[in-house]
């Protein structure tokens, strides 16, 4: 889903980013006065930090909204890689979290290659998660993808291999460590759950739940 960016002014004024052409015809980026909406969402999620550049991603919020409009009974999971609100506009983050993808090597220049590369930015789960409320919807869990892999049992998975077989069993491990690893995507994914309707704990969040940090 596609973010807005955005730059906190010297006057205190939320800009919106976006891009021009530059005299030699190539991308740059140009600011502009934010549309009302806009800079009043991101004025209630943080203070004026004059230079601060972040995004905001409105539209996954409204996603979050439609869904509860139809969702009588059930749980959504939502994993992706992202932070709390407080670790998101936190201020020594004054660069926001764009990042750029491009044959498996990651950089911050979105005009590098365009058309060709991946561009991503992370989850403030704190804005799923109030839009999950306002919509009427329960907010059942928030957790690191470690936790909640492990909660669900994947560590029960792994005994049930053979370790006589080495390679299939290294096969096997290898791709689960980098999915637990905290230097890797254990910590940086998160998992967040949000529902209505359920009437028993999802097993996923038993331990090491965050919702407090929400």
């Amino acid at each position: 889903m596609p973010v807005s960016l955005f730059v906190w002014s010297d006057a205190g004024q939320v800009l919106e980013r976006g891009v021009a052409v530059d005299a030699d015809g190539g991308f740059t980026w140009e600011d502009r006065p934010a549309p009302a909406t806009l800079a009043a969402a991101v004025a209630a999620r943080m203070p004026a930090l004059p230079g601060y550049v972040s995004e905001i991603n409105l539209q996954g919020e409204a996603w979050i909204a439609a869904m509860g409009s139809w969702l009588e009974r059930g749980a959504a999971l939502l994993v992706d890689y992202g932070f709390p609100r407080g670790e998101y506009y936190h201020p020594q983050r004054a660069g926001g979290t764009l990042m750029c993808h491009l044959r498996h090597h990651a950089h911050g220049d979105p005009f590098t290659a365009p058309g060709l590369q991946d561009i991503t930015a992370h989850v403030d789960f704190t804005a799923m998660a109030d839009a999950a409320l306002a919509a009427g919807m329960q907010v059942l869990g928030y957790t690191s993808q470690a936790r909640f892999l492990m909660n669900a049992g994947l560590m029960d998975l792994l005994a049930g291999l053979d370790p006589s077989d080495a390679q299939a069993y290294a096969q096997a491990v290898a791709p689960v460590q980098k999915l637990l690893s905290e230097a890797e995507m254990g910590e940086l994914f998160k998992v967040l759950a949000v529902g209505r309707g359920m009437t028993a704990p999802l097993s996923g969040f038993s331990r090491g739940d965050r919702l407090g940090k929400l």
